[in-house]
């Protein structure tokens, strides 16, 4: 997590200029996960994740609170984040990684892959998401979805709840960046 900070640190000085054409920020990007279980499904969304995006040196750049996620149910958060998440031990999830192959000066919708680390509950793990990245006048656009499996983060279940949490989660993202500025 260190790494993320330093970067946040770096471009946050790197922006002391009133607008960098190649860096971009989303403020309140949306990640939504569902979990399929034989006795309930189980859905949550956290519309306050932030994100930096440096093209010039193709980084991206992830945090999000996870108490931020909302639940259908009052239930269904208190266990996520009491005893799963642990949320007052491991209060963020990150990613770090790195944008391959994208083309700024490219109009149209690119399909393309970024590599990175992705921790959770205090686990890093390497991985690929496939994403779309989407260029407007304003800035850009990232969405795409990958799978995540529980065990790989040493997220405990207890036994007898086995059978009520799906062992590999879909996780979506949108991110909407636009031109970081000073002012």
């Amino acid at each position: 997590m260190n790494k993320l900070f330093s970067l946040l640190l770096v471009l946050s000085t790197f922006f002391a200029r009133d607008s960098v054409p190649n860096q971009f920020i989303a403020r309140q990007g949306q990640v939504t996960f569902f979990s399929y279980a034989s006795v309930e499904n189980i859905e949550a969304k956290n519309n306050q994740v932030l994100s930096i995006l440096d093209l010039d040196n193709e980084k991206i750049a992830v945090s999000m609170l996870m108490r931020a996620f909302v639940f259908k149910k009052d239930l269904m958060h208190e266990h996520f984040n009491e005893s799963y998440i642990e949320s007052d031990i491991y209060p963020k999830a990150t990613f770090e990684g790195s944008l391959e192959n994208f083309n700024i000066e490219e109009n149209t919708k690119q399909t393309q892959l970024i590599n990175g680390t992705i921790t959770i509950h205090g686990i890093s793990k390497e991985i690929g998401i496939k994403t779309t990245i989407t260029k407007s006048e304003k800035g850009i656009q990232l969405t795409g979805e990958f799978n995540l499996t529980v065990n790989d983060f040493n997220i405990k279940i207890p036994p007898i709840l086995a059978n009520n949490i799906a062992k590999v989660v879909l996780v979506k993202f949108n991110f909407q960046y636009l031109p970081y500025e000073t002012n």
